[in-house]
């Protein structure tokens, strides 16, 4: 057994050391708004659940140069964003949004996304997602002071979206959703074999 303290790493060491050991990573697609209206989407594989009542998700948007990302702007700006579950048939078109464009232009246009109006919040989501989360920002955390670092969020779902062909009794079909996670480098992982445990009682 290899054994490594991180703080004798460089960064970009313990980044490959996380990435490559908390696998598979589920991949949040994010839609924020600016102060002028555009639109912003982008990939996040930092996010997870937090907390099922309230229903809540962390989403933690890096700082590599100290300046922050459009979406992570846009959510200390207004609080809100959409969290949208990325799958088979949008992943495409998803990893596309991560390129770098100036915050006065939409990746949500710029891959031919179609916006779609939220309910609760003010800001849109996106069609071609099977599901979508309107989220309202409850909690905000910066990590590593004022230069590179990262910015935590955590937001409360204020309204789900889900695709009726895929939902029943209360219960999503993971194959149906066919959702993809991230892994190290250039991979991902789709679902694979599904097996059962029974937990002890």
């Amino acid at each position: 057994m290899i054994s490594i303290d991180p703080e004798q790493n460089k960064e970009r060491d313990n980044y490959k050391l996380l990435i490559g050991s908390v696998i598979p990573r589920p991949i949040a697609f994010v839609t924020t708004q600016s102060e002028s209206g555009v639109l912003n989407g982008a990939p996040f594989s930092y996010f997870n659940i937090v907390s099922s009542n309230p229903p809540m998700v962390s989403l933690s948007i890096q700082r590599p140069t100290g300046e922050r990302k459009d979406t992570a702007r846009n959510i200390y700006g207004n609080g809100e964003f959409v969290v949208h579950i990325v799958d088979r048939d949008n992943v495409g078109k998803i990893n596309e949004t991560a390129a770098s464009l100036p915050p006065s232009e939409s990746e949500v246009d710029l891959v031919g996304l179609t916006q779609v109006p939220s309910e609760v919040i003010s800001v849109p989501g996106v069609k071609e997602s099977k599901i979508r989360m309107e989220c309202r920002l409850v909690e905000s955390v910066p990590l590593g002071g004022d230069g590179p670092g990262s910015d935590l969020f955590i937001g409360k779902i204020v309204r789900f979206h889900v695709d009726e062909a895929i939902y029943e009794n209360g219960r999503i079909d993971p194959r149906g959703l066919d959702a993809v996670s991230r892994l190290a480098g250039t991979n991902y992982a789709a679902i694979g074999e599904i097996f059962s445990m029974e937990r002890p009682k």
